[in-house]
């Protein structure tokens, strides 16, 4: 069955291949963007690709923004997918502090703010699906990777809370947790780093933070993102799936693993 779906962070990534993956399979889709150049180059992505997407700007630290979209797409909406995110990396001890406050911005504090609207009106109607694109980084941690880290474990917090309160008002509550993929988000991730670090004058070690690099934003471990893409486009619209949805499904165990070793960490 056809469904109405409006998916945050579309101007590139898992955002816009599901926009696009989403639209090939029939449902209509309003795909928004941060700045308004995207919204010219995601609707010539459309044209190109031979399907329909409504398309609206939507800076998420932008209030006026936030009303905007959902003045005009609220009543019709039958799923919400908050996928857009930013990352900064760096060593915590002396990470500026406010590069972190941005961080929570918009990964955590601005999509609950543009989530909430939604959520009110799909109580109202008894129906409604809310997804958050999270992270395996949302059960996880790795050195120099501490902010983004950070970020997702306060969003799957508050999923998994707000999962729990909203069971028996007909709202679905769930996450979408991607591994590693290479849609260059990892590598703008380090080109946050080097706005601010400076070997000489910051006391934490470049190699270590260089070699988190070559492996994080390297082609060993990145996969090819058009498989996140495909999981994504069949688990949205589903009527009954998981809670926690992980792809690909091998790091649950890594995972798992990591979360056992907390226990008999000793410091």
């Amino acid at each position: 069955m056809s469904k109405t779906i409006l998916i945050t962070g579309a101007g590139s990534g898992f955002g816009k291949g599901t926009a696009l993956g989403l639209a090939r399979n029939g449902h209509t889709v309003i795909a928004t963007v941060e700045i308004w150049p995207q919204v010219s180059d995601l609707m010539a992505s459309a044209r190109d690709a031979g399907v329909q997407l409504e398309v609206a700007k939507l800076d998420l630290l932008n209030p006026d923004d936030h009303q905007a979209v959902f003045r005009r797409y609220a009543d019709r909406l039958d799923i919400l997918v908050n996928n857009a995110a930013t990352g900064e990396t760096g060593p915590i001890a002396e990470i500026p502090v406010d590069r972190i406050r941005r961080e929570f911005d918009v990964n955590v504090f601005c999509p609950l703010a543009f989530t909430q609207p939604f959520a009110k009106l799909f109580v109202a109607k008894r129906k409604g699906k809310i997804i958050f694109t999270s992270s395996i980084a949302g059960f996880t941690t790795f050195p120099f990777l501490g902010p983004y880290v950070a970020s997702k474990h306060a969003l799957e917090g508050l999923v998994q809370s707000l999962q729990q309160e909203m069971e028996g008002t007909g709202v679905q509550v769930a996450t979408i947790n991607p591994g590693p993929f290479r849609t260059g988000f990892n590598d703008r991730m380090y080109d946050t780093l080097d706005q601010w670090y400076e070997p000489a004058n910051n006391f934490t070690a470049e190699q270590p933070i260089r070699d988190a690099q070559a492996l994080f934003a390297g082609d060993k471990l990145q996969l090819d993102p058009q498989g996140m893409i495909d999981f994504m486009v069949d688990v949205i619209p589903q009527d009954h799936h998981k809670f926690r949805n992980v792809y690909p499904e091998r790091f649950v165990a890594d995972v798992k693993k990591y979360q056992d070793s907390l226990w008999e960490k000793q410091v």
